[in-house]
């Protein structure tokens, strides 16, 4: 009996090293193998709005007088959609986000977007010709081509953006406005 004793004291001894030396090489390993606990991914959702958004291939239309209107892809990097609710710059005293839909007579007319511009959480929303875009009206003097224009972008938390876009001659994009509106039947 005092041999198995003996000997069961023997392997404890024996192994308490042993599953210290593991204990240790196992860590060791761990942290040199990055199993670290994982942290969770940056949460978004508290950031302002601006944080998430930025726009590529910004541009805006060249004209001497009246309107014109800029274009661009906005990007949203975040996890929650973001809303753009308003826009302003100091090439025109009256700027709008505007979308372009078929009315009841089948014309394609542009139209203040009510609720302003969703960007989908990653995803973009492209501002073009004939499409979602930014109205410039009553122009403070002539864009040409070549020249840049500054913007702030508001978003729906109050956070805003600024971005500069160059001017270009552009010919398309003489969409109508919706009846009713005060800048019926003007092109840009």
């Amino acid at each position: 009996m005092n041999t198995t004793t003996t000997c069961h004291t023997t392997r404890n001894t024996r192994m308490m090293p042993l599953a210290g030396i593991l204990a240790v090489a196992a860590l060791s390993l761990c942290a040199l193998s990055g199993c670290a606990p994982q942290s969770a991914p940056a949460d978004t959702a508290g950031a302002p709005a601006a944080d998430a958004v930025t726009i590529d291939d910004a541009w805006v239309k060249s004209a001497d007088e009246g309107m014109s209107a800029a274009f661009g892809t906005l990007v949203n990097t975040g996890d929650a959609d973001v809303t753009v609710i308003a826009v302003t710059s100091a090439a025109s005293s009256m700027l709008e986000l505007h979308e372009t839909v078929e009315n009841e007579s089948g014309e394609m007319v542009m139209r203040e977007i009510e609720g302003g511009f969703v960007i989908p959480a990653g995803g973009e929303l492209a501002l073009e010709p004939g499409a979602d875009h930014i109205m410039l009206m009553d122009l403070a003097a002539p864009l040409r081509a070549g020249d840049e224009v500054t913007f702030m972008l508001t978003f729906s938390d109050e956070s805003t953006s600024d971005f500069t876009a160059p001017v270009k001659d552009y010919s398309g994009a003489n969409e109508n406005y919706e009846s009713g509106d005060d800048h019926e039947g003007m092109g840009h």
